[in-house]
């Protein structure tokens, strides 16, 4: 547990002191903002990508909030806190990503998206669906709780009901994460951004559905 605590303070912390590096290194101006065409429409002060370091540190605490409300759901074990955990850990690896594709750019003044070898599309979804498939193996580990895991009103009716509903969900995470890592290997720009999230949002009604069925079959048991 305190293993996982500070790899997740490390990742929380790391963009901030490459960043504060970089300043020492990036241009005056860098490009801040891309619109739909993909080439920069705004360029500001190197000072803005302290931005993306700030919000990984405060979704790292937000995650670690997480970890300890959710712990108060179990009366033996940590198997929640360990989950959130890791979520938490994934998630800001995920921001850190962000944040040095973010730096690529402003180094490199790029003015036009459509020359990088990978947008950041394909790296976010890339990133998430990795991140899914990890998640996904672990859901089925989760204690029922009112934060984390698949939560409906079936799924949480009782016990045999929530553990079921997790294993599925869990099998679903990792076909949605499978499916997004393809999709980010062989499209990009908001192609890659609409299948992506078409892709998760397909799966949500199966999630659901069959945590109404789980319920329906606990109650014959």
């Amino acid at each position: 547990m305190k293993s996982k605590k500070r790899i997740l303070y490390f990742f929380m912390f790391l963009p901030l002191a490459v960043t504060l590096i970089a300043l020492l290194f990036l241009p005056d101006q860098v490009p801040a903002h891309y619109g739909w065409n993909h080439q920069v429409d705004r360029w500001g002060s190197k000072y803005e990508t302290l931005l993306m370091p700030l919000i990984t540190i405060l979704m790292g605490f937000f995650m670690i909030g997480i970890s300890k409300f959710s712990s108060q759901y179990e009366k033996n074990g940590q198997n929640n806190q360990n989950v959130s955990l890791t979520a938490g850990i994934l998630t800001v690896i995920l921001f850190n990503l962000m944040t040095y594709y973010f730096l690529y750019m402003a180094f490199n003044s790029v003015e036009n998206l459509s020359l990088m070898s990978i947008d950041i599309f394909q790296l976010l979804f890339m990133a998430l669906g990795i991140m899914l498939i990890i998640i996904g193996n672990v859901m089925p580990k989760v204690r029922m709780n009112s934060l984390f895991g698949l939560r409906t009103s079936w799924s949480m009716k009782n016990e045999i009901a929530w553990k079921k509903s997790q294993r599925f969900g869990g099998i679903s995470f990792m076909i949605v994460g499978l499916l997004m890592i393809m999709i980010s290997i062989f499209t990009k720009g908001w192609l890659c951004f609409l299948l992506s999230i078409g892709a998760l949002i397909v799966s949500l009604p199966f999630d659901v559905y069959y945590s109404y069925k789980a319920a329906k079959e606990s109650e014959n048991q």
